[in-house]
């Protein structure tokens, strides 16, 4: 089997952690044995450490998602499927996956930054609003929204779909599906 790389990017807040752990336990039922990674476990990996009351900043960012790419590389390169949440919301990781991952599959999550303020359960937007914390992304730190991702979950044209995480990752599934991600 050839493995693949299903990269789930959005904003902190917008359920990419939520929709990788479904997908992954949707995999696993299927016996596809895929391997999950979640940005905020990465960076304690990594061990990523930034300064009090700052968040990453731009260029920090971009080579943590390349060195994303690469773990992700590694792995499906020897047959496995990756499931990665991460920010790294960057034409250049953006770039960098669609040259060098073979079967990348790219998910973005877009949701109001209203609606994320309300989802607000690590407090990062409140504490951005405090003064608290800077570089964070959507807000200060200027991001780039993914202009070819292969399926786009957009919150204001697709509320329905939010109602309910399940619904969310079953609709992925039929996308996955239908684009034979999956044979």
């Amino acid at each position: 089997m050839t493995g693949k790389v299903i990269w789930i990017t959005g904003l902190s807040g917008s359920g990419k952690t939520t929709l990788a752990m479904g997908l992954n336990l949707c995999l696993q039922k299927k016996q596809l044995n895929p391997i999950l990674l979640d940005g905020d476990q990465l960076r304690k990996i990594f061990k990523i450490d930034r300064p009090k009351g700052q968040s990453y900043a731009r260029n920090s960012r971009i080579n943590l998602g390349l060195k994303y790419g690469l773990l992700c590389k590694t792995l499906s390169t020897q047959g496995f499927i990756v499931i990665i949440a991460t920010i790294a919301m960057f034409d250049e990781i953006y770039a960098w996956n669609r040259e060098n991952l073979e079967n990348y599959f790219e998910i973005y999550l877009k949701v109001p930054l209203d609606e994320l303020f309300l989802r607000d359960d690590k407090k990062i937007y409140q504490r951005y609003n405090n003064g608290t914390l800077n570089n964070v992304a959507g807000l200060d730190l200027k991001v780039d929204e993914p202009l070819s991702a292969d399926v786009i979950y957009d919150f204001a044209l697709q509320p329905s779909l939010w109602n309910n995480p399940e619904n969310l990752i079953c609709n992925l599934m039929e996308e996955l599906q239908k684009k034979q991600i999956f044979i």
